[in-house]
């Protein structure tokens, strides 16, 4: 049982955060879609962990870490400075 109150927004919950997001993933995906790849946002934990999914030629680039640590976690950090990290994880 969670002692987060029914009231209260989750951030996996929070359409404004979530849509931020979404916004400068925007400005990342034609980098990413110039290679063959792109990026899914799947969700964002209670840990303010944002979870993405690696599309295309970004989910078999050995280069995929380095894009992920350097290019798209510092874009949504430098915009969105209450998400802790980025993770790369395989849809369900």
């Amino acid at each position: 049982m969670s002692d987060v109150a029914a009231s209260d927004v989750l951030p996996h919950e929070d359409p404004a955060l979530l849509r931020q997001i979404e916004d400068t993933l925007e400005t990342i995906r034609p980098y990413l879609m110039a290679d063959g790849g792109s990026v899914r946002l799947l969700g964002v934990t209670d840990e303010m962990v944002a979870e993405l999914e690696l599309l295309g030629a970004c989910g078999t680039c050995p280069m995929s870490t380095m894009t992920l640590r350097a290019g798209i976690e510092q874009a949504i950090r430098r915009s969105l400075p209450q998400i802790r990290r980025v993770e790369a994880v395989a849809a369900h």
